[in-house]
């Protein structure tokens, strides 16, 4: 495991910490902490722009609130909700991961990684988001945002064709994250991500991390 340094690790979460005091994203699942609420949100968000689940979701917990109701619900109805996010899939894989929840679990969404990496369609990725935006455990998540932002600022570099299911590059996320509230340090980095160190164009001369970033120093090199 790679040891980032101190100083710069701790300069980095000051920087992204106050950026995000006033630039956060606003959707409705980061105003609840009830875990069947943030289970449904998650699995929503796989591979989808969370703008365009926003108006899906309020409108798909409105009608079904609990997790009873949507075990209830005729799959053909629930299809029809979820019709503009694509991938028909999804929508068997809830379907699924709501009838074990039901009888393996009493129908309380389960608390642990482990557990939840049981449910059909839920990734590390999902399941450490809901660890920590609905139970409040320190899980770190990683998705090619986040690894973005890893691999340019630290000069880290990954050989996994999918980034975000790099361990070495989770271990420097779970190292990154800070002691306490890393629910909200996640969303600062997916947020930081997908405005500002994006993938194509990233704004790097508005960006506060560019005085100790590894991409600025490089780039300044080029130039």
């Amino acid at each position: 495991m790679q040891h980032l340094d101190e100083g710069k690790l701790k300069w980095f979460r000051r920087q992204i910490k106050t950026w995000a005091q006033q630039h956060l994203r606003n959707f409705p699942w980061r105003h609840t902490t009830d875990p069947y609420g943030i289970f449904v949100a998650e699995l929503m968000l796989q591979k989808t722009n969370a703008a365009l689940v926003a108006p899906i979701y309020q409108a798909f917990m409105e009608k079904y609130p609990t997790l009873d109701a949507l075990a209830a619900a005729p799959v053909a109805e629930i299809s029809s909700i979820l019709q503009p996010l694509g991938l028909g899939f999804r929508v068997e894989r809830l379907r699924e991961s709501v009838r074990m929840i039901e009888s393996k679990y009493g129908g309380n969404i389960p608390k642990t990684e482990a557990q939840l990496l049981e449910l059909p369609g839920v990734g590390i990725y999902t399941a450490r988001a809901i660890c920590a935006n609905a139970f409040g455990q320190p899980k770190a998540v990683l998705d090619t945002n986040v690894a973005r932002i890893l691999e340019r600022f630290f000069g880290l570099s990954a050989s996994d064709r999918v980034k975000a299911r790099s361990k070495p590059l989770q271990q420097a996320a779970d190292q990154v994250a800070p002691d306490t509230n890393v629910a909200a340090w996640n969303l600062a980095l997916l947020d930081f991500g997908a405005a500002v160190c994006t993938a194509r164009n990233p704004r790097c001369t508005e960006c506060p991390l560019q005085q100790k970033c590894q991409k600025a120093a490089f780039d300044e090199k080029i130039i």
